[in-house]
């Protein structure tokens, strides 16, 4: 029904900044939230940043906050993530999500939501 794509990973250096697209296709006029999740090696996949898509509020993990940005474009279906002061710890792979049933109402839990993009990787290095 949602087809998410994803496009801006790779490889940075430490304190280094990379932008995050997640495109949005098919049935998403019923959008109400989309978000970014990650997940490094043997860890679970982790809330990272969350944006509603039509009052444009914002939630940030606490790891990420005042690094991270996530805004939307709503005209081209399309949530971003700017990440500034990249540091190790990033090192995952990131997932975009699009919260469309909109069940639950916690936006910071990966259950929440309905639709995965295929993930990309994302690697800091010192």
């Amino acid at each position: 029904q949602v087809q998410l794509v994803e496009s801006g990973g790779g490889l940075v250096q430490a304190g280094g900044s990379l932008r995050l697209s997640c495109a949005a296709s098919g049935r998403t006029f019923s959008t109400y939230a989309m978000a970014w999740f990650r997940q490094a090696p043997g860890k679970e996949r982790d809330f990272v940043a969350t944006i509603t898509w039509s009052g444009g509020r914002t939630y940030y993990a606490d790891s990420v906050k005042g690094r991270f940005t996530i805004s939307r474009d709503n005209a081209k279906n399309t949530v971003y993530l700017q990440m500034n002061s990249l540091k190790l710890e990033d090192t995952a792979v990131y997932y975009c999500a699009a919260d469309v049933t909109h069940t639950m109402t916690r936006l910071t839990s990966k259950y929440e939501y309905d639709y995965w993009g295929q993930g990309t990787q994302v690697t800091v290095s010192s």
